[in-house]
């Protein structure tokens, strides 16, 4: 018997297949619309707008991507209300919201994704423990915002915010056409 030693890419692959999969969905939906999209990140720190820009021909829909990891960050480069997060935390549907109406409007797209958690291991407190992340999305003039608690280690929380935002916004592409 012998032992193969795969490589971390060669072991992700149907992940990476089934990401590839849901970006080319979403590049579709937008391409045949002539939309682009904009993206705003807290805890991703840019894996989405990352993962987007992997595709060949992006630039066709891809506009830009906001890394904004502090809340003043969040203010300075979308838009946020301080108070707003000062009221309900950077991570807040509120304050996705916000980012995503924010990185909409200083944008040239017309569709929207913005994400802000809890990735940890550290930073978690009892109403919004490590793993808690709210999305929001701004597609066909109408924003959709909700909350996950994932689980896992940094990375993973990581890794599940960038497939549950694309997979969610190949949704409500599909959903507005």
């Amino acid at each position: 018997m012998s032992t193969v030693a795969l490589s971390k890419n060669e072991l992700d692959a149907p992940a990476a297949q089934a990401l590839e999969a849901i970006l080319v969905s979403i590049s579709g939906a937008l391409l045949a619309r002539g939309w682009m999209l904009t993206t705003a990140e807290s805890c991703t720190g840019g894996l989405i707008a990352a993962a987007c820009t992997d595709l060949a021909g992006s630039s066709q829909w891809f506009e830009r991507g906001v890394v904004s990891y502090s809340n003043a960050a969040k203010t300075e480069l979308l838009g946020v209300d301080a108070d707003l997060i000062a009221q309900h935390g950077a991570v807040s549907e509120p304050v996705a919201r916000a980012m995503a109406e924010g990185a909409l409007a200083r944008s040239h797209a017309q569709v929207s994704l913005a994400v802000t958690g809890v990735a940890g291991p550290t930073g978690g407190s009892a109403s919004k423990p490590v793993g808690t992340v709210c999305f929001a999305w701004c597609v066909a003039g109408r924003t959709h915002c909700h909350t996950l608690h994932l689980s896992g280690n940094r990375a993973a929380v990581r890794d599940a915010t960038l497939r549950h935002a694309l997979a969610q916004l190949a949704a409500w592409l599909a959903a507005s056409a």
